[in-house]
């Protein structure tokens, strides 16, 4: 085997145990953190066809926009920042950029802006920021954040007018960039669509696929699994079977086969049929919420499963929380 192909790249599996009635639960929190969702895989044991009311949820997510050479100065305008990045629920992401090459701007749903950059555009551009936690010896990279909630930053602010002039003046950085908002008002997209109009973009809605497979071999848990100490099944290897699931990679570690000899971890058991669903595009970690608050009620009635899994997938590049703009090549991943 080739060296480079034995090199793996570092990872970290954090596994976090609750229940949903509990008051110090942290599901939400980690849902709202996880501001740039790529993919949303929803695995159904036991099932053939999505129920009506989880499908309607996921029909209704939000759609997003890839705008073209939009200048970063243009989030900072006055309209703009009033009508959607102070009400929150809006997402920014630049398209297409890598945080460990490029300089790379996102605007989270809680107003803060935030721009990795090379030292060279760092310099130029004037702002107050940190060395990036993506240097070793030497800073080469660095991050700044901005607040655009706060009140220094109010249109007509010395602070917000030296912002806006290192933007706009200074070092007019320009790139292409999803947008995606959640549940808000006319105003808030009139607002939105008047700036789109000025530029080059494209409306896009989540797309959606359905696979039903059969009788695949399956992890056993238990409900007892969530009061006891330990789990019925590593979740290492159970996520790890998630993940063979979703790229439909056989768990049966047959005989004949020169391509896998993954096997589905024990204990285990049989399912007559299960149902994938896979969510793509810019996702707005409220989407995500909703759905997820719809597949605890799918349990209000009796089911033949004890379990459903929901998975939420990162883009690459970047972890969407704050401080994790310095991760390079990092896919972060949830699963609750």
């Amino acid at each position: 085997m080739s060296p480079e192909l034995e090199k793996c790249p570092r990872s970290l599996l954090v596994c976090e145990k609750s229940n949903f009635l509990n008051e110090k639960s942290q599901h939400d929190i980690h849902v709202s953190k996880h501001n740039f969702n790529y993919k949303i895989s929803v695995l159904m044991p036991e099932c053939g066809i999505l129920p009506a009311n989880i499908s309607s949820v996921i029909n209704s997510f939000s759609p997003y926009y890839l705008v073209r050479d939009l200048p970063v100065y243009e989030l900072l305008e006055e309209s703009f920042l009033e009508s959607l990045v102070k009400k929150g629920n809006f997402n920014a992401l630049s398209y297409n950029t890598k945080i460990d090459e490029d300089n790379s701007i996102a605007l989270l749903s809680s107003g803060q802006l935030i721009l990795s950059l090379d030292k060279d555009t760092y310099e130029q551009l004037g702002l107050e920021g940190r060395p990036s936690l993506y240097n070793h010896r030497k800073a080469m990279r660095f991050v700044v954040t901005l607040d655009l909630t706060d009140k220094s930053l109010t249109p007509g602010t010395k602070r917000y007018q030296r912002v806006l002039s290192s933007l706009k003046d200074r070092l007019p950085l320009r790139y292409d960039f999803f947008f995606t908002k959640y549940n808000t008002g006319a105003d808030e997209d009139k607002t939105l669509h008047k700036l789109l109009s000025q530029y080059s973009y494209k409306e896009h809605k989540p797309a959606v696929s359905h696979h039903t497979l059969k009788e695949i071999p399956c992890p056993t848990l238990y409900p007892s699994d969530i009061q006891g100490k330990t789990l019925s099944c590593d979740p290492h290897h159970f996520l790890e079977w998630l993940g063979a699931v979703n790229l439909d990679i056989s768990c049966e570690n047959a005989a004949d086969s020169f391509l896998s000899t993954y096997v589905c971890p024990e204990p285990q058991s049989s399912v007559s049929q299960a149902l994938l669903c896979t969510v793509t595009g810019f996702i707005s970690p409220e989407n995500v919420f909703v759905l997820l608050q719809e597949l605890r009620q799918y349990f209000d009635e009796r089911r033949f499963t004890p379990w459903v899994s929901l998975t939420v997938h990162g883009f690459m590049d970047s972890r969407g929380e704050p401080q994790s703009m310095d991760s390079s090549k990092v896919v972060k991943t949830s699963t609750i």
